[in-house]
C-alpha cells in the first residue's frame, strides 16, 4: 500500500485493518501522532488525511492508501513554523503537551475550512479533542490568533 506522509511516497506492506495510527508511528517512525484513547474519542491521533482531520487510530491502513497525510511534524518546520503553531507558543498553551499534536493538527484543519471562526464553532469543532491540562480558554485564543495570522498572510 502507497502513502504519502508529509510530502514523502512510502510503500508499506501491512494489514489492511491496522491502523494508520499504527502505520505511522510503528512502521513510518512518525511519532507526533499520539496514541490516547484507540477509540477516536480524544483527538491525541489527529492528523490530516487529504486535508481533512481524522482520527488516525479508527482509520484502516486500506482507507489510507493513496491518500496524502500530514502529521504534527509536516504542518511547519522548526524555521518555519504553521501560524497555530507559533500562536500555540504565544498563548503557551501546553502543559503536559501530550494532546498538543492533535489539538494543532485539529485546529490547522479548522482554519483550512474557516478562516475566521467565532468561539462557538472553536468549541464545537475543538470539542472532540481533550485536554486532561485543561487549557481550553487558551486553546480558543490560539486558534483566534493563528486566524488572524493566516489571514494577514
Amino acid at each position: 500500500m502507497k502513502l504519502t506522509v508529509n510530502g514523502t511516497d512510502h510503500e508499506v506492506d501491512v494489514e489492511d485493518d491496522m491502523p494508520l495510527l499504527w502505520v505511522l508511528r510503528d512502521e513510518l517512525g512518525v511519532t507526533g501522532v499520539k496514541y490516547g484513547c484507540g477509540i477516536a474519542q480524544c483527538g491525541a491521533c489527529t492528523v490530516h488525511m487529504d486535508g481533512l482531520a481524522v482520527r488516525s487510530c479508527q482509520v484502516a491502513a486500506s482507507s489510507a492508501d493513496g491518500t496524502e497525510i500530514t502529521t504534527i511534524e509536516g504542518l511547519g518546520t522548526p524555521e518555519s513554523l504553521h501560524a497555530v503553531q507559533e500562536a500555540w507558543i504565544e498563548h503557551q498553551v501546553a502543559q503536559c503537551g501530550y494532546c498538543q499534536s492533535g489539538q494543532i493538527m485539529q485546529a490547522a484543519a479548522l482554519l483550512d475550512q474557516n478562516d475566521d471562526p467565532d468561539d462557538e464553532t472553536i468549541d464545537i469543532v475543538m470539542s472532540g479533542n481533550l485536554c486532561r491540562c485543561g487549557t481550553y480558554p487558551r486553546i480558543r485564543e490560539a486558534v483566534k490568533t493563528a486566524a488572524k495570522k493566516l489571514q494577514e498572510a
